[in-house]
């Protein structure tokens, strides 16, 4: 497979996230509540991660996760940056609604979307101050024996938290702002490269934001334009992929929010599906596909078959609720999307993580697990 990580062509594949364990949750409230020390928390993350990975390698997945164990939330891996203050928000938000959801939020509704609600300005110009990214793969790494995947918040997702003109003392614009984000992230990726992680993942529930109509009318209002946005997105992705300079497998993840099992954005891939498809220099496509927002497999088409092509990984099974997909029926789907992509650059996953924060999505764990092994029975029958 010319040009693409060993580890690209993966037929299975999780976006990361899992749910949390009861006792783990409370070691966070504890710990925000001055209760618990910082080491007594880190130690309960440590236990916590340890169980997790053995469960993943028992059931057979060829790529394991911490789970975001040491997370409140999937943003705060771009949080130990001096110059914006994401942490100290993050932490007042779990505190005050610890299922992460507000009065007269409901589960598996449209949520109010953070990106508008609680954009956080730069005070100063950006610098890293610690590599999280990097110290949770060293500790996942050193307990498991399958490969580790990192996760990341990806440039234009933190671009569009950013309160840009409140920052004006630091940045003039947001293209200043994003690309001490990029030249950051470039870094973190580097560095978890050179630690040996086989596999980075860029989180991009912006894109979708480019075919969401509200979020367009949001964004025309603000004097922005969806296209240029678009463009500057994908550039900065690529940046930061080729910052891995091919030593792990990389890959960008779409879909449409998933807070507390709650969506943020609707529309098809169309609009974007040539700029987006044909453009990424990515290895791995994860892209949500387990509900009628997100709609055909039609603009798979744009994307670039053979060797050199990405593996697009189809988010067909929901993390959303404990409803079972059928295998039947998750058969009849990759059939229908192997008319656009050919089927050896396919794989499945979940659409999302099963908790993009702490609180996570409204379903078990036993559930959680049983779609994951749901899933790697499906991908035995297809690919062998």
């Amino acid at each position: 497979m010319s040009g693409r990580h060993p580890l690209a062509r993966m037929r299975v594949d999780h976006v990361g996230s899992l749910l949390r364990p009861t006792p783990l949750k409370a070691a966070f409230r504890d710990f925000g509540a001055g209760q618990l020390s910082r080491d007594a928390l880190e130690s309960a993350q440590d236990d916590a991660v340890r169980a997790v990975i053995a469960r993943q390698q028992e059931i057979g997945l060829p790529i394991v996760s911490d789970g975001e164990f040491r997370r409140l939330n999937w943003q705060v891996s771009f949080s130990e940056v001096s110059g914006w203050d994401l942490w100290t928000g993050s932490w007042k938000g779990f505190l005050k609604h610890p299922d992460q959801i507000a009065p007269g939020e409901k589960p598996l509704s449209r949520g109010e979307d953070a990106v508008v609600s609680y954009r956080t300005p730069a005070t100063a110009r950006l610098a890293l101050t610690r590599n999280f990214p990097l110290h949770e793969y060293r500790f996942a790494a050193s307990v498991a024996r399958a490969p580790v995947k990192a996760m990341l918040m990806g440039p234009d997702r933190v671009a569009q938290m950013c309160d840009i003109d409140a920052s004006r003392a630091a940045y003039p614009d947001a293209d200043a702002f994003l690309a001490d984000v990029v030249r950051i992230q470039c870094r973190i990726a580097n560095e978890l490269a050179d630690a040996g992680c086989p596999y980075v993942q860029l989180d991009e529930p912006s894109y979708t934001g480019y075919v969401d109509a509200a979020t367009i009318a949001r964004l025309r209002a603000r004097g922005e334009d969806p296209i240029v946005n678009l463009e500057r997105a994908i550039a900065a992705d690529n940046a930061v992929i080729r910052a891995l300079a091919g030593r792990a497998a990389s890959a960008v993840h779409v879909c449409r929010g998933n807070r507390a099992s709650m969506w943020h954005r609707e529309g098809s891939y169309d609009a974007i599906a040539e700029a987006l498809f044909t453009g990424l220099k990515c290895d791995r496509l994860l892209l949500e596909y387990d509900s009628e927002r997100a709609g055909g497999f039609e603009p798979l088409r744009y994307v670039m078959r053979g060797s050199n092509g990405p593996t697009v990984v189809l988010g067909l099974i929901t993390t959303k609720s404990g409803r079972m997909e059928t295998e039947a029926g998750l058969l009849a789907r990759i059939t229908e999307a192997a008319r656009f992509v050919p089927l050896d650059q396919l794989a499945i996953s979940p659409q999302c993580g099963f908790a993009s924060g702490i609180g996570g999505n409204f379903l078990s764990e036993d559930e959680q697990w049983r779609k994951l092994e749901l899933m790697l029975r499906v991908a035995r029958t297809v690919w062998g």
